[in-house]
């Protein structure tokens, strides 16, 4: 078994993420991890309809899957976003609704992003240590 690190992500979030369309995922909180993060679909989907206009016709599946691995990606990166302006400078790669800005927000950074196959596994605030078999989330 081989430990990695998990992020719990509402869907659509989490199928957008996954695939690389979203790549910035927006927190209230700041982390100084960096590194392979696995991306956990949260069982508890986000209902804004604003969330799933993002979602192509070709991932509707994939974001209705809850509770369980769905991907994994480089979290390289955590921007501080303390304006409105400069929340909406990365609104493309996060694609949150302006409206939805609080400050401060921050903004995971996620690189080499990828789908993997659904593994159901539960979830947890923040970072969660998840354990897979060596071959998995690789």
């Amino acid at each position: 078994m081989t430990t990695h690190h998990a992020l719990s992500v509402k869907q659509p979030w989490a199928a957008l993420l996954a695939a690389g369309i979203k790549t910035i995922e927006v927190r209230r909180w700041p982390t100084a991890r960096r590194g392979r993060i696995l991306i956990h679909a949260a069982r508890v989907p986000d209902e804004r309809r604003q969330a799933w206009e993002h979602v192509p016709k070709e991932w509707l599946e994939t974001a209705q899957l809850l509770g369980g691995i769905v991907g994994v990606g480089e979290l390289i990166d955590c921007r501080t976003y303390r304006t409105s302006e400069a929340f909406q400078v990365d609104a493309v790669r996060h694609l949150n609704d302006p409206s939805w800005f609080e400050p401060p927000m921050y903004g995971f950074v996620f690189d080499k992003l990828q789908v993997l196959p659904f593994r159901r596994y539960p979830g947890w605030l923040r970072f969660f240590a998840v354990d897979l078999p060596a071959t998995e989330g690789e």
